[in-house]
């Protein structure tokens, strides 16, 4: 059994990237947070993501339990993939998840970085930090059908319509996944004015929008006095290339676009 491992901090999109990667390389079987994935099925394990706490999660994705862990063994002695996708954090928890399931192959290490742009990552990690969504690299109707389970085996009626679909995986939110970012107009507003600032081009900020329902988007209507024949198109990029460095700086938060809208042109006298 060839073993493949991607691993990269929390939040980085790793999930998400996982389906992609394994059918690129043909990788049959994916562990991801204590669930093994086999041809696009969970067929072992129990989703760490499911736990209440982060402590019990995390001993979740690493096997630290007995029972969870013989589980998946005794289902990859019967499967015997040629190819088998690990997701960690880190090495160091690749390697206790190899430990844990007794797979002795050499591991080839992937970070996550070395598939994923930085901007996505970002915009990744934006997701997890401040919507609490988590990505199962698997379909719906599999994760539909472990709550189904579990409602059974715990007797206990799940009502929840925090599920989504992205492409063929499923997103989640675990009860210890939390916080909402809420920016106040003016606030936003004086970040942008402090980046126009340095424009003299800028004649007046119009309008300022924001949207964090998916990720972070912002859009600015300003209208500009030029010079004839100036380059529009160079000085929106500039301006748009000022306003993701202040926001980023003074948000912490890198927007996955922002759009600037020139709704008045004054041509100035030279």
């Amino acid at each position: 059994m060839e073993i493949y491992a991607l691993y990269g901090t929390s939040g980085t999109g790793k999930s998400s990237s996982a389906l992609e990667l394994a059918h690129r390389m043909n990788i049959d079987a994916i562990i991801d947070d204590g669930i093994l994935i086999y041809q696009g099925r969970k067929v072992a394990g129990t989703s760490a993501k499911y736990e209440k706490t982060k402590i019990q999660a995390v001993k979740r994705a690493i096997f630290h339990y007995d029972e969870h862990a013989s589980d998946v063994r005794r289902t990859l002695q019967q499967l015997q993939p040629g190819r088998i996708l690990i997701l960690g954090t880190s090495r160091r928890m690749i390697e206790r998840i190899v430990e844990a399931l007794g797979l002795t192959s050499s591991i080839e290490y992937i970070p996550i970085e070395s598939i994923k742009p930085p901007q996505e990552i970002e915009a990744a990690r934006y997701v997890r930090e401040t919507m609490g969504r988590h990505v199962i690299p698997i379909p719906r109707v599999e994760v539909e059908k472990d709550f189904l389970q579990r409602l059974i085996s715990s007797a206990q009626q799940i009502f929840s319509s925090k599920k989504e679909v992205i492409g063929e995986s499923t997103v989640v939110h675990p009860p210890f996944s939390g916080g909402r970012i809420v920016i106040h107009p003016q606030v936003l507003r004086k970040i942008v004015e402090g980046a126009c600032n340095d424009f003299e081009e800028v004649n007046q900020i119009q309008k300022t929008e924001y949207t964090f329902e998916d990720l972070p988007r912002i859009q600015v209507t300003l209208s500009l006095k030029l010079p004839y024949g100036a380059d529009i198109p160079a000085l929106a990029k500039e301006i748009q290339h000022a306003l993701y460095k202040e926001t980023s700086y003074c948000l912490n938060i890198a927007p996955a676009s922002i759009d600037v809208k020139i709704a008045g042109l004054e041509i100035a006298n030279v």
